[in-house]
């Protein structure tokens, strides 16, 4: 009896080694590699994690990793994700330009790439690009500015200053693109200014997208031009973290009545802002929307069937036109704000108190 026990036990030990290296190996077979470009901005820190949610959900073993704005840091790690045994990469680039020879190793080992809201350039190794509409986002952006200060029936002239993103990040100018070219007429108009003077892309740009250094330019904007009173009635900024950037220099350096200033990403801080008349609106990209979106292309990937993409045209990366899912952007501003990113779960009343 004691024997016959002892093989029943036995023979069920075998049968779970033997599920459990089915289980492990299938769980291996799903693996999914994503890599974001750093944690100091609040953004990342959501998209990461609404990826990671998803796709465990979904079934996937996840390897989420931050490369702290460091290039090489980025490269070493999506090295580490395709000797892992990863088998999609989905990447937000820190510089597009930079993942040419990783991601050549991936295309070697047939590991399809998806860029996340950053297009990677001059690589045909990208498969697939999911984002928002970022020409839409700066016309949003534009169309706010145009609206609020009635610039169609208005006399103007009113002052405007210009503040757009890192140059090495290809979103930046379709932001840009987008907004100028709502605000642009205007501009040949006369019926707005830059006082600056400071129009130009490569003008405006703000490294790294960081704050203090939007908040250095934005100091010596206001010493050169409005420090003596003269009205400044429009900041266009790309996203919060140069609007706040331009929020801090303004309430440390400037006296007149306070500017529009549009952001995007609808940051804690400058949701705050926004309650407090500090910043006018946000340009909001529900990132739960995206994380889905790309979850669902991983899945097809990985069944071998048809990637739901939306935009075969638009998004040359110097290559290739990559095939693209691109969600709808909209804008909270003190009056929607409530409904927008409190009713719909994205943040709670007590994390927007002041």
């Amino acid at each position: 009896m004691r024997k016959k026990f002892l093989s029943v036990l036995l023979a069920g030990a075998m049968l779970f080694a033997v599920a459990a290296g089915c289980s492990s190996k299938k769980a291996g077979g799903k693996k999914i590699g994503v890599s974001m470009p750093t944690k100091s901005l609040q953004r990342w820190n959501q998209d990461g994690d609404n990826m990671k949610k998803e796709l465990e959900a979904a079934g996937f073993e996840v390897d989420l990793q931050y490369a702290n704005d460091d290039i090489s840091v980025q490269v070493n790690q999506i090295e580490s994700m395709i000797n892992g045994g990863c088998k999609v990469l989905v990447i937000a680039a820190i510089n597009g330009d930079s993942l040419g020879t990783v991601l050549a190793t991936a295309k070697e080992k047939d590991i399809p790439v998806i860029a996340y809201d950053r297009l990677i350039m001059n690589s045909d190794a990208v498969s697939y690009y999911a984002t928002f509409d970022n020409y839409k986002v700066g016309t949003i952006q534009g169309e706010y500015i145009r609206d609020q200060l009635d610039l169609d029936n208005a006399a103007g002239p009113f002052n405007i200053e210009l503040f757009t993103g890192d140059p090495a990040d290809n979103n930046a100018n379709f932001f840009f693109s987008g907004a100028m070219d709502v605000l642009n007429p205007y501009i040949d108009q006369g019926k707005l200014v830059v006082k600056s003077g400071q129009k130009d892309f490569e003008q405006v740009a703000t490294q790294g997208w960081k704050t203090e250094n939007a908040q250095n330019r934005m100091d010596a904007i206001i010493a050169a031009n409005y420090a003596d009173g003269t009205q400044l009635d429009a900041v266009m900024c790309s996203n919060d973290s140069t609007a706040l950037g331009v929020a801090n220099a303004l309430e440390a350096n400037y006296t007149g009545k306070y500017p529009i200033i549009t952001g995007q990403d609808c940051d804690v801080t400058n949701t705050k802002n926004m309650i407090n008349g500090k910043q006018s609106m946000s340009v909001f990209k529900d990132t739960r929307d995206l994380a889905k979106q790309v979850v669902e292309m991983v899945k097809a990937i990985m069944d071998g069937k048809e990637v739901p993409v939306n935009d075969t045209k638009t998004y040359d990366n110097g290559v290739k036109v990559v095939p693209s899912f691109l969600c709808t952007p909209v804008f909270a501003d003190a009056n929607n704000y409530k409904t927008i990113l409190i009713d719909s779960g994205y943040y709670t009343e007590a994390e927007l108190a002041a």
